[in-house]
């Protein structure tokens, strides 16, 4: 009899511990890379969508219908946690490593890691995600980042102008590579590159606030990868 109690008992506590959802700890590299259909593309679309006006909390709610499987699905929740700095967002990169979105994984495992500070784990993850998707210009961008809080300015310089060729229309590289002028006082060359993509004096401004935080690290903590990112967050 107590063995029977015993069952059920667990039977009870499964049930109530499942509630039709996937426990963050038992998911695996099981993601589904088939193609999403009309309906699950376009709540996945509109997510998207709310995401970007800044809505994070009603993009999550949209994603939480579609099912857990599916890898698309899985990395737009990731980049939703990690933009509302919640556990969650590790767990579901990790569990899209070795899958079709493997790059996309190491790059948001890189932006965790970049946030805390930890600049050798980042740029592991950001090395993996430059290989294995070499043309995406913010992953470069994302490594430029992490070499220049290392210092690297070298490094960082030949990241940021690869993200700048590959796609000419965002400024985000460009600004990086304006702060890093600026933190080598080559003055002559970032006025020269505000003036010829038209950068405004906020722009500077900031751009000028971080280099200065380079040069005073112990003042201030580390510079987050995206830093100088327009307001409202774009999950691309």
């Amino acid at each position: 009899m107590k063995a029977i109690i015993a069952g059920l008992t667990l039977l009870l506590l499964g049930g109530c511990a499942s509630n039709g959802a996937t426990p963050w700890s038992a998911l695996t590299n099981t993601a589904s890379c088939a193609k999403l259909t009309s309906e699950e593309q376009l709540s996945l679309n509109l997510a998207d969508d709310m995401a970007n006006d800044g809505k994070l909390h009603a993009s999550l709610a949209n994603l939480q219908s579609l099912p857990d499987n599916l890898a698309d699905v899985r990395l737009r929740k990731a980049k939703v946690y990690r933009l509302l700095g919640r556990s969650e967002a590790e767990p579901l990169y990790r569990s899209l490593l070795g899958s079709c979105l493997a790059a996309e994984a190491e790059h948001g495992l890189g932006q965790l890691a970049a946030a805390k500070g930890d600049n050798g784990l980042a740029q592991a993850h950001l090395q993996r995600a430059a290989r294995l998707a070499p043309t995406d210009e913010k992953i470069r961008n994302d490594l430029g980042v992490v070499y220049l809080n290392q210092l690297r300015v070298e490094d960082a310089s030949f990241e940021f102008l690869t993200a700048m060729e590959l796609k000419q229309s965002d400024q985000l590289a460009a600004l990086n590579l304006v702060t890093l002028l600026i933190y080598q006082d080559d003055w002559s060359r970032a006025a020269e590159l505000v003036s010829r993509l038209g950068l405004s004096p906020a722009q500077v401004t900031e751009a000028q606030a971080r280099a200065q935080r380079l040069k005073t690290p112990s003042k201030s903590g580390p510079t987050a990868v995206n830093q100088v990112a327009v307001a409202t967050p774009t999950l691309q």
